[in-house]
């Protein structure tokens, strides 16, 4: 039976009438070390969570354009050659001359990451203000950052340079998709996050995130805490117990989890974070001149808005990786 609060649809996605906007994706692009399924080894595959999102989002049938530093080495032209595959668009993903970053991650019984880190001085986080002076040409109807890329310096500054001209003409998307190992003092880490929920109009957060950065506080005081903050929507993912979340003219939703049987948990925050823009982007709600209209969102439309991209992170669940769900997946499991 069709799930009547999904309302992703096949002909949503080709209707030559649906706008046709770019989603800008600006962050890391590295390599994962992943466990084989058998053998005890690792294998290489191309991630970094801007970079998962991005494949998301082209996967869901929305132009994604990446702005990443990607290095002119074997790992990073695998990755180009991944994001480009994908139907990203790599026409600002610039080749650098640092070396790949990389992630090894090891998966707990729960399907849960756990990552160790190679960055010190890598390719993703060079960047300088010439770089980006083009990033936001054409009809950019949104940009999404987040992670390591907004707290790792020396290009963390830049790129959140560039979130502050973004505001102007687009839709600000952010996640904040904490890494503790890397990031430093949480407390730090939080005043940023508060800056920036300043400028975003969507912010996703997992409880995960929350439990680092605001310990001893529940997420539905961080919900109204940040909302108060300048966000049109924030959503608290909550893993198997589903998302939490609000808007700024006051709707507030819990939607349950979406039963599956989970291979691992890599890209499932990606992937909620793409499918969320991604029915935003369907509904014509992306845009500077669309800001009014995201932040009086109403009560069934942010429902449905949740659904979707709750059961797009819960199909990546239910495979080994980062391996977002297709637009065809979602309808096929609607049925």
């Amino acid at each position: 039976m069709r799930n009547p609060t999904i309302s992703y649809s096949e002909e949503a996605v080709i209707d030559p009438s649906a706008p046709h906007g770019i989603v800008a994706v600006a962050g890391e692009a590295l390599a994962d070390l992943v466990p084989a399924p058998v053998g005890g080894y690792f294998e290489i595959a191309p991630g970094g969570s801007p970079a998962n999102v991005a494949v998301a989002l082209a996967r869901l049938g929305v132009r994604a354009r990446l702005l990443a530093r990607i290095a002119d080495d074997m790992l990073g032209r695998r990755i180009r050659d991944h994001l480009a595959g994908n139907g990203v668009e790599m026409d600002h993903a610039l080749a650098a001359s640092e070396q790949s970053s990389m992630a090894m991650v090891a998966v707990g019984p729960d399907g849960g990451p756990t990552y160790d880190f190679r960055i010190a001085g890598t390719a993703d986080w060079q960047w300088t203000p010439d770089e980006l002076a083009g990033a936001l040409d054409g009809p950019v109807v949104a940009l999404h950052s987040g992670s390591l890329a907004l707290t790792t310096p020396p290009g963390a500054a830049v790129l959140r340079d560039l979130i502050a001209r973004a505001v102007d003409t687009a839709t600000i998307s952010y996640d904040p998709n904490c890494r503790p190992l890397l990031m430093g003092d949480p407390a730090d880490v939080l005043a940023g996050a508060h800056e920036l929920l300043g400028v975003a109009d969507v912010v996703k957060v997992s409880s995960e995130d929350l439990e680092w950065l605001t310990p001893g506080r529940s997420p539905e005081q961080v919900l109204e805490d940040w909302l108060g903050r300048g966000p049109a929507v924030v959503a608290v993912t909550l893993g198997g117990d589903g998302v939490l979340a609000g808007t700024a003219d006051g709707v507030r939703s819990r939607r349950p989890g979406v039963p599956v049987q989970v291979v691992d948990t890599v890209g499932a925050g990606d992937t909620f974070s793409a499918a969320l823009l991604a029915g935003l982007h369907r509904r014509g709600m992306l845009g500077a001149g669309a800001r009014s209209t995201l932040r009086a969102v109403d009560a069934d439309t942010l429902d449905a808005l949740l659904d979707e991209a709750s059961l797009a992170a819960a199909i990546t669940c239910s495979r080994r990786g980062a391996d977002p769900p297709t637009a065809g997946d979602l309808l096929a499991r609607q049925c």
